[in-house]
């Protein structure tokens, strides 16, 4: 079958919503702009719509209460919406578990942007974070084709048989150009990369610290990529030889990942492209699947961590800033990988700013996590913390050294109070500096 005589416009695609259409629009950069732009045009008594997704952009049907958004990580847009109008629930999940999760809600739609046909099949394109599942899960599957999307390869390649209604469209993906890097970004970037080795296998993620590792890695030889996320510094590292897949166990060859956002250059690299494999989530996130691949080494970050190690990644206290993402998932598969190492990076302290419009400067190393804080990693799982003022190995460390190590990587500014909040939980232990 011809798959333009499946093409319907933007209007028609939203009449296949009734009231309590549970929605999956396909994540990050291949969300369907087109649909979601239209969906608050939706007539006032079609009521009670569930949307799950992640990272969702500012559409205008944020704005109504008849909508409500499920998600597995958070997007500024989705911050506000939760707060200005309580409309948003976060689904706490790893990423390995995203498919099971979102293809369970037994959606009446997927919609999400693709690539254009080729060979009686479309490419989802950009992410595969649940997409492919939920789409195969799904009542009706309407697909906007795009040529500003890349045709990838692997679980994301759909028949078209499979797609019930097409949407044409023109617009541009969702890009993300690099960091710019501070100094503080750049001494962490070098500190991680003077401990990865030629054959290494990588995950990092999306962010300064990450691009700054990538920056300072670039001569090594022979590296791997089995990452959730293809970024920016993926592509350096692709571009200048370093990444060669050679020494990966698995998917040797080739660069594996979920995901992508990045630059345009990124896309382009992508398009029709066999040395990159998109796979479902999870398979690429399974801890097991990870440590299939000798010397993994995952690179996360965080946003506070305490005297024990434990990371909270996703919260600011009680205020909810992004996802749990593939942390555990990636931490816990590199400390499986024979030779696999883990190292969560951070900046040793934050500007916090006060209600009367004062900024603060805190120590993001504190003796107890902020009331209410969602622990992303915890103690069991943390192996190596890095800061811009050196690297603390907590492994198999007991908790009254782990404190000691990553007191000396906080800010000296900090380290005289943190000492005193270790002498009064732990004063009877011996050597407390």
């Amino acid at each position: 079958m011809d798959y333009k005589q499946k093409i319907i416009t933007v209007g028609d695609a939203i009449k296949k919503v009734k009231t309590g259409s549970k929605i999956v629009a396909a994540s990050f950069a291949s969300q369907p702009k087109s649909f979601l732009s239209f969906l608050h045009t939706l007539p006032k008594n079609i009521t009670n719509l569930s949307i799950y997704n992640v990272y969702l952009l500012d559409y205008p049907f944020l704005q109504e209460n008849r909508f409500t958004v499920y998600s597995t990580f958070y997007s500024g847009a989705l911050r506000v919406a939760e707060k200005a109008r309580g409309n948003v629930r976060y689904i706490p999940a790893h990423v390995s578990q995203f498919p099971a999760i979102y293809a369970g809600v037994n959606p009446d739609i997927f919609v999400g942007a693709a690539s254009m046909p080729k060979d009686g099949k479309v490419s989802l394109s950009l992410a595969n974070l649940y997409d492919r599942q939920s789409l195969e899960a799904a009542k009706t599957v309407i697909l906007e084709i795009n040529p500003n999307f890349p045709y990838t390869k692997g679980s994301v390649e759909v028949d078209l048989a499979k797609v019930n209604y097409i949407i044409e469209a023109d617009y541009k993906p969702l890009t993300i150009e690099e960091s710019a890097l501070s100094e503080k970004d750049i001494i962490i970037g070098n500190l991680i990369a003077a401990e990865i080795k030629d054959g290494d296998c990588l995950q990092f993620g999306i962010g300064a610290i990450p691009d700054a590792v990538a920056n300072a890695l670039v001569k090594k030889k022979h590296l791997g990529i089995h990452t959730e996320m293809l970024t920016n510094g993926a592509l350096k590292l692709i571009l200048s030889g370093a990444v060669d897949n050679s020494k990966k166990k698995i998917g040797k060859g080739k660069s594996t990942t979920v995901f992508a956002c990045g630059s345009q250059a990124l896309y382009d690299y992508m398009h029709n492209n066999d040395k990159v494999e998109m796979l479902d989530a999870d398979y690429v996130n399974s801890p097991s699947i990870i440590a299939q691949n000798d010397n993994q080494v995952s690179i996360n970050s965080t946003i506070e961590v305490d005297f024990f190690g434990q990371c909270a990644s996703e919260t600011l206290g009680t205020k909810h800033f992004s996802g749990s993402g593939g942390q555990f998932d990636t931490v816990q598969g590199a400390k499986w990988s024979k030779g696999g190492r883990s190292y969560i990076a951070l900046h040793s302290t934050a500007k916090v700013k006060n209600a009367d419009g004062s900024v603060t400067e805190v120590s993001k190393i504190v003796p107890e996590l902020k009331s209410g804080a969602a622990i992303t990693l915890p103690r069991n799982e943390v192996d190596i913390v890095v800061t811009e003022y050196g690297i603390a190995r907590l492994r198999g460390v007991d908790v009254v050294e782990r404190a000691k190590r990553l007191i000396a990587i906080a800010h000296p500014d900090f380290r005289n109070e943190l000492i005193e909040a270790m002498k009064k939980r732990w004063g009877s232990a011996k050597n407390i500096p």
